[in-house]
């Protein structure tokens, strides 16, 4: 017996023989070994087919290569005649001994190990079709994997002639054979389905075999061979999802077939077979084009992996259908699909890559990338048709691989004029554009084209891969974190309809429509239930910090892109920009950096642990720059997505952003102009052209006022709005629209806390409640929903407006006091002294004062320091003195008496305030002996708008009128137009009534002596 090992396998025995003679019987025995033929009828350890013992006999062969093709085609047209297969059975006895009495021996003393039967467990996910192929396919494998044991067993011998010739021959054949099978040859041919399929996809084809038969084979076999493999790959991943790790095998396949390389051609064979498929990309059919290449391309199903509910229902039925799952395993499934997601992507890069490496499927490649782009167009809309385009998975895993491929790529490399170009396969023509319009910017390409010193370049890869992943991150995290947001929305829209109708139960429950309301109850909580599954499985991704990082690091090179456009790379960066704007820059699309400015908006919600990269650095410089180069950027609202940017990296707002708050506020550019163009900006917001432009303004101004708080605690930032207070208009304007804004929303909080108050106390008056209708209550409970919305949203911005009033005013005080502000502002400050200590402050009074951000006695004591602080100038009482709509010396000792009943001031700080009180009377008493002086005023002396002694008569030119130059200052600072014909007007252009103004003077002097 041979020796054997403690498995009880039989124990290697070393190749002894040195010499390279083998005789003929020894290369017929190692023919009949590797094919697991026998000649004696009697022999156990191999198959006796009697053909080929007479071939053997007589030598009816011309070589060993055309004695392995006679066994090959016995042995195939023996299984395919036999009931069962007799090699199979074969396998199941003892193993084949090479030391049989036989004359066709090679080596006496060596057995070859037993090969098992080439099985595929129950169960599996790709079983094998049962069929004579299978067969086949088995005995071949085996022949080829006989060949690899020979030359283990007997290394020196299997690697000299003519034994090596005898191997390779057997090797080659049994290839050849098996493509034969594969085509029909030997039984009835099959058009679609792959038999080699289930043994790629259970990995169970010997080492090294699936490279020689990729390579050894010619085109038309080739392609018969592995175009239903491939189909095979696409139609068994189209059964597959996230719920479980079926996926990857497919995946794995896939991966090594397109890496398997030619030597001799140097080429990648199945991806040259893959663009050819029929379904590489189809011609589209249908106006859902976009869905159409997720579906019916090759690719589609592999990039169409996903976790989102919209695309794969059974990742939320298996991973999310418990309606409350708990924090860890919610950590635990997130982890688990992330970790999946990153294989997906992680191995299409692969396949890409490779199919983008391979020069003869390089412009295919891309091709489909343009495609899938150019197709997905209307995923930026903000109301896209899903049916009409690719889910969302399958564009973030495109946006992976191009991220992938793009990391690498050097700027300089990057040509800037490629979507431009009439070669780009990008197509921005109808695209909005940060400083021009498009037919500027068609134009200006046109002039470009005709520029003979001007060279449209050859689209080179980095340059296409870059602008591909640029327009790819825009048609998909963007759009998808938009749809989170209206989903999000739209759960707290329903939950609170949900929650309205069961409180008013009581009321509907006994009325006709109860049914109804009762069915309305039910769809809408299983709609919540719904979008909340949704939420979670966009959470899965939302939260992917690798995904997370990977597009800021693209975006950091972006911000870079954008600002070589302005500004040569060669020399440092400073403020402020060149009033032309380069045409270049000003035709780049507008989401270029909407986009930057939307994509970190999700990362603050999200990730913000991301932001430590050190990309963040170029991106901070970009915003920093275009805040401060308000001229650069076409939509106002593009640069208050900036603005708001700064605002949610603000510590107050989110603590895990303070160092990226701190990278922008405290850069060298901004700590001399960020202030300054907030203020430019918090004017120019007025107007917008917006329909909704009175109301947007607000959001965008509490941004400013917030940001405005943070550089006013950094004394950097303190002294230079200081010295800009100082030093011109702009400080001016900026304190008009804190006026305008503060007389608003301070108005609006009182007349909505009115309001509030008196349906509270018609709600504790049972008596009176009850008297009214069941419609009349339901529209009063309604109407207190909204005022309590409506007043915590105008409490929160009139707060921040008169806090800074409050702690610029404690610094500056003389810009606050010029002609054109100083009365306003006084009015202003007196109506809402009045309004909280005045006779009718209890119907401000309200329950749960909290609940709305209404602190009423921290209010009283910021207008009170606002006059202490403003009080220290003449021009303050006087202004106090001429407001005759609210002052009044009771008003003052009303707010005194509650100053120290709430114990909110100072005695100094109270006394102070007498004195302005003093002060204030004392003008009034002159102002009253005054007027009796002059009398009736001859109409000509009267300013036209508010009827009142111009003191420095100007002409306006457009109207030809003539106004107090205060008066017409006062409203060019909100319009810069002729009140009187709406035409533009400017403060340049007033020209002083000279001898207008002669005769007021005459005329006062005459009335006073």
């Amino acid at each position: 017996m041979d020796e054997v090992d403690s498995r009880g396998e039989p124990k290697r025995k070393r190749d002894v023989s040195f010499g390279s003679d083998v005789s003929t019987e020894q290369l017929t025995a190692t023919g009949l070994r590797l094919c697991q033929l026998t000649t004696s009828q009697n022999d156990t350890e191999g198959v006796y087919i009697s053909e080929v013992d007479r071939a053997v006999a007589n030598n009816e062969y011309t070589d060993n290569r055309d004695l392995l093709s006679q066994l090959l085609v016995e042995s195939l047209t023996l299984i395919a005649d036999s009931t069962t297969n007799p090699f199979q059975t074969l396998k199941l006895r003892s193993p084949i001994k090479i030391s049989s009495p036989s004359k066709y021996v090679s080596s006496p003393g060596k057995s070859l190990p037993n090969t098992k039967k080439r099985e595929f467990p129950h169960g599996i996910v790709f079983p094998p079709e049962d069929c004579k192929e299978n067969d086949m396919l088995n005995y071949l494998l085996d022949i080829y994997e006989n060949v690899e044991n020979e030359e283990r067993l007997a290394p020196r011998r299997a690697n000299m002639p003519p034994m090596c010739d005898m191997l390779q021959s057997a090797r080659e054949l049994s290839i050849n054979f098996l493509c034969l099978v594969l085509q029909g040859a030997f039984s009835q041919t099959r058009q679609n389905r792959s038999v080699l399929l289930p043994y790629v996809l259970n990995q169970n084809l010997p080492r090294g075999f699936l490279q020689e038969l990729v390579t050894l084979q010619s085109s038309d076999t080739f392609r018969q061979i592995f175009e239903p493999v491939l189909l095979g790959l696409h139609a068994h991943l189209q059964q597959l999802s996230l719920d479980s790790d079926d996926f990857q095998q497919p995946l794995l396949v896939l991966t090594e077939l397109c890496e398997i390389r030619n030597a001799t051609t140097n080429t990648r064979p199945i991806c040259n077979l893959m663009v050819t498929l029929v379904s590489w990309l189809p011609d589209a059919f249908s106006p859902a084009i976009g869905k159409e290449l997720q579906r019916l391309t090759f690719l589609g199903p592999f990039l169409g992996l996903s976790v989102f509910a919209e695309d794969s229902t059974k990742v939320v039925e298996h991973y999310f259908k418990d309606d409350d799952i708990k924090p860890d395993n919610l950590r635990l499934v997130t982890k688990t699909l992330q970790h999946r997601l990153e294989f997906i992507r992680g191995e299409m890069f692969r396949v890409v890559h490779a199919l983008l490496v391979n020069g003869e499927t390089r412009e295919a490649t891309l091709h489909f990338l343009s495609t899938a782009i150019s197709r997905n167009l209307k995923r930026s809309q903000i109301q896209a048709d899903e049916q009409m385009v690719s889910g969302d998975g399958f564009m973030l895993n495109l946006l992976s691989i191009l991220h992938q491929l793009s990391v690498k790529i050097k700027l300089d490399k990057v040509d800037p004029y490629y979507i431009f170009s009439p070669k780009s396969k990008i197509n921005i023509k109808e695209d909005t554009r940060i400083k021009t319009s498009c037919p500027e910017a068609n134009s200006w390409v046109a002039n470009l084209s005709k520029d003979p010193t001007h060279v449209w370049n050859d689209p080179k890869f980095p340059t296409e891969c870059y602008f591909f992943t640029i327009h790819c991150l825009h048609l998909s995290l963007l759009p998808i974190s938009r749809k989170y947001q209206r989903r999000m929305r739209a759960t707290r829209e329903l939950q609170r309809m949900v929650e309205e109708l069961q409180q008013t139960e009581e009321m509907w429950k006994i009325l006709p429509n109860a049914q109804r309301n009762r069915q309305h109850l039910k769809r809408w909580k299983s709609q919540v239930k719904r979008l909340k599954k949704g939420k979670l499985c966009a959470e899965v991704v939302l939260t992917d910090e690798t995904l997370a990082r990977r597009c800021l690091q693209f975006y950091g090179t972006l911000s870079q892109f954008i600002l070589r456009c302005i500004w040569p790379s060669s020399k440092q960066l400073s403020l402020p920009l060149p009033e032309s704007v380069p045409p270049l820059f000003a035709a780049l699309p507008e989401y270029y950096l909407e986009d930057i400015a939307d994509f970190l908006l999700f990362i603050v919600q999200f990730v913000p642990e991301v932001l430590d990269d050190p990309s963040t650095n170029h991106i901070t410089t970009l915003i920093t720059v275009f805040v401060c180069s308000l001229h650069y950027i076409q939509n106002p609202y593009l640069t208050a997505k900036f603005v708001e940017v700064i605002f949610v990296l603000n510590p107050s707002i989110q603590p895990r952003t303070e160092k990226v708050s701190e990278m922008i506020l405290m850069d060298s550019l901004a700590t001399k102009h960020l202030a300054p163009a907030l203020m430019k900006f918090y004017t120019d917001i007025e107007t917008t052209g917006s329909s909704n432009e009175f109301y947007d303004k607000f959001s965008i101004r509490y941004h400013i006022s917030i940001i405005f708080k943070s550089l006013w605690a950094i004394p950097l930032h303190r002294v230079n709005i200081i010295k800009e207070a100082s030093s011109g208009k702009l400080f001016i304007k900026f304190v008009n629209m804190l006026m305008n804004d503060t007389t608003f929303l301070l108005d609006e909080s009182m007349d909505t806390l009115k309001s509030i108050h008196e349906t509270q106390e018609l709600l504790d008056n049972n008596e009176e409640w009850n008297k009214l209708s069941r419609e009349q209550q339901q529209g009063r409970q309604r109407q207190l929903a909204t005022e309590e919305r409506q007043c915590r949203s105008y409490l929160t911005l009139a707060a921040e407006t008169v806090d800074m009033f409050h702690y610029l005013t404690k610094d500056i005080q003389k810009p606050f006091l010029v002609s054109e502000l100083a009365d306003r502002l006084a009015a202003m400050f007196n109506f809402n002294l009045q309004q909280l200590c005045g006779t009718k402050c209890k119907n401000l009074k309200v329950k749960n004062a909290e609940k709305y951000g209404w602190e009423p006695k921290k209010l009283l004591n910021q207008l009170t320091d606002i006059y202490l602080h403003l009080s220290c100038e003449e021009q303050f009482a006087q202004a106090v003195a001429n407001d005759e709509r609210s002052y009044k010396k009771e008003l003052f000792d009303d707010a005194i008496a509650t100053m120290k009943r709430a114990h909110i001031k100072t005695e100094a700080q109270i006394q102070s305030f007498i004195q302005l009180q003093s002060a204030v009377e004392k003008i009034r008493i002159q102002q009253s002996k005054a007027e009796l002086d002059l009398g009736d005023i001859p109409d000509e002396f009267l300013d036209p708008l508010m009827n009142t002694l111009m003191k420095n008569p100007v002409i306006l030119p457009p109207s030809g009128t003539i106004m107090d130059r205060s008066i017409i200052v006062r409203h060019l600072l909100n319009s810069a137009t002729d009140p009187f014909n709406r035409q533009p007007l400017t403060e340049d252009m007033l020209q002083p009534a000279t001898e207008l103004k002669a005769k007021i003077t005459d005329w006062i002097k005459s009335k006073t002596k």
